[in-house]
């Protein structure tokens, strides 16, 4: 049974939040109203406590999925992978959202976003959440605390990891806002609860906090243990590392140039691919139904846990598999043929993503190449033959006739049976596998990090072994280069929330040394100014709380 099924109703203290932000913008009610002494009074509190923190992640609200906790925030936009997806891979040259009308959606997609979007709205509201949950269960979690309700020794070193794990979700939380905005609003377990005024923390010092969390909570985590049930989709040691290698890999993108962590990536990487963790043989067995028990449970670090059933959002894998259908129902794919209902048709691939594949003939073998490429009737008594899909996307996105379609994540499971709701996905989101730990060790190496070229230029062909059955797409070592490594993370992973953050880091995101479709705003793209490497603190945010500041540009 996935972790959150068990303990997710206990999401209950979030509804007593007074709005959005929490205690990191606006006046709550006192501490213990937040989260009532009779919850820990019972069997298994603790557990379900600690749920309402990872739960943050999944799922919006209590009452059903339509319904969100953040105020004034559709339940869509306001989930935190949904969120995530449109700010890393929506403003890249990954993926186009077909209906520009819905709110946000058209600044997001041509890089013109401003203070009032609300999508950047959403996910700062999810993530400054996230942090306010971690806070008050550490709040609540303390030796005081635990003193007055009498607790024994078993439950207390239970509550230790569990107050650890909340830290790396705070830092998870931190991260992410470092990475999106560099800087958020600075509260912790040891402020009050009530106050508006929170000062702010940005750049070099949100680094340092985030990293010295992650170090500091390591030993009170669990260890890292693949095909554990009872512990997957839990924030252990592995997931810290995790969060620090994606962190010093990305130092000179957050600290400046000169400041770069490569060396500190490399061996953060060697730790976690020496900790048990293995490649699941099927790549696409990450993005199925049945990923927390079909062997990629060996791969993946850290999912977002999803469940047809007790755990259903309009975000997450869920967002993602219905807006891959083809808008014509007459051919594939259809919302049968990924195991969910009818709405959706909300995306396509732009021209530069499906040339990562479709410019080198190999790439028609490599199982990480789910392009759909043609109109194929979808009734399977047809005898019309496929017809080419235009690999450019129209000008008139309403019309989607035009550009390849994708076929990466499904709600059908390994053994080829259907989710268990056709609208609420089984599939969980892997937010971090091993595979782009291989890939950050191999770019870590060329970046001067240390380490083997030998062993870097093995993990890449693990990854091209996997993908291709044998050893027929493996590299030579001449091909090891940084621009085969960009091109690389693109093919093995693709729509998983981490192209913006490649792209900037390889200085092909602003400027127009790299222009992609639609960047910028026109059809074949434009030059973008600086300032759009980061998203603007939301204005609504900055008159909640006038502490905070604001990004260059955005003013």
């Amino acid at each position: 049974m996935k972790l959150y099924r068990s303990f997710l109703y206990a999401f209950l203290f979030i509804g007593l939040f007074a709005s959005c932000e929490g205690d990191l913008d606006i006046e709550l009610r006192d501490d213990d109203d937040l989260l009532a002494d009779d919850v820990f009074n019972e069997p298994g509190g603790y557990l379900r406590a600690i749920g309402g923190v990872y739960g943050n992640l999944s799922v919006v609200g209590l009452a059903d999925p339509g319904t969100s906790n953040l105020s004034g925030i559709d339940a869509g936009t306001g989930n935190y992978i949904r969120g995530l997806f449109n700010l890393q891979s929506l403003s890249t040259d990954e993926v186009i959202w077909n209906f520009e009308n819905d709110p946000g959606i058209r600044q997001i997609q041509r890089n013109s976003w401003d203070a009032n979007n609300v999508i950047v709205l959403g996910f700062w509201a999810r993530a400054t959440f996230e942090i306010s949950l971690a806070n008050e269960f550490l709040r609540q979690t303390t030796d005081a605390k635990l003193d007055e309700r009498g607790e024994d020794a078993a439950t207390r070193a239970e509550v230790r990891t569990f107050r650890a794990e909340a830290r790396v979700l705070r830092a998870l939380a931190n991260y992410h806002l470092l990475d999106l905005f560099s800087r958020a609003p600075f509260a912790t377990e040891n402020d009050p609860v009530g106050f508006t005024r929170v000062p702010e923390i940005a750049g070099q010092e949100l680094f340092e906090y985030i990293e010295s969390e992650l170090l500091a909570a390591d030993a009170d985590l669990l260890d890292v243990a693949p095909g554990n049930a009872s512990q997957y989709g839990r924030a252990n040691k592995g997931v810290a590392k995790m969060i620090l290698a994606k962190l010093y890999l990305n130092a000179e993108v957050y600290l400046g140039e000169g400041n770069d962590r490569f060396a500190d990536c490399l061996r953060v990487c060697e730790e976690i691919i020496n900790s048990g963790y293995s490649l699941t043989p099927n790549y696409l067995n990450n993005f199925n139904a049945d990923n927390n028990t079909n062997g990629a449970q060996n791969e993946i670090i850290f999912p977002v846990i999803a469940d047809g059933v007790s755990v259903r959002n309009f975000g997450g894998a869920a967002i993602i598999i219905q807006g891959q259908q083809n808008a014509n129902g007459a051919f594939q794919p259809t919302p049968q043929s990924f195991g969910v209902g009818g709405f959706g048709n909300l995306f396509r691939v732009r021209r530069e993503l499906s040339e990562v594949f479709a410019n080198d003939a190999i790439f028609a073998n490599d199982q990480r190449n789910t392009l759909v490429t043609e109109d194929v009737p979808s009734d399977p008594e047809s005898t019309d033959a496929p017809v080419p899909r235009d690999i450019n996307i129209g000008a008139d996105l309403l019309d989607t006739s035009s550009g390849f379609l994708m076929a990466k994540y499904s709600n059908i499971t390994s053994a080829g049976q259907p989710g268990q709701d056709p609208t609420f996905v089984d599939t969980d989101f892997p937010l971090f596998r091993l595979a782009d730990v291989y890939l950050m060790y191999a770019e870590a190496h060329l970046e001067g990090g240390g380490g083997s070229r030998t062993t870097a230029l093995g993990y890449i062909n693990d990854l091209r072994e996997r993908a291709f059955g044998d050893a027929s797409g493996n590299i030579a070592d001449a091909d090891l280069t940084l621009d085969f490594i960009l091109d690389e993370r693109a093919r093995e992973l693709h729509w998983e929330a981490h192209r913006r953050q490649d792209l900037i880091r390889f200085n092909r995101y602003t400027g127009g040394s790299y222009i992609w479709s639609f960047k910028g705003g026109p059809q074949n793209g434009s030059s973008i100014s600086e300032n759009f490497k980061l998203f603007p603190v939301p204005a609504s945010s900055r008159s909640a709380n006038p502490a905070l500041g604001q990004n260059t540009g955005f003013e």
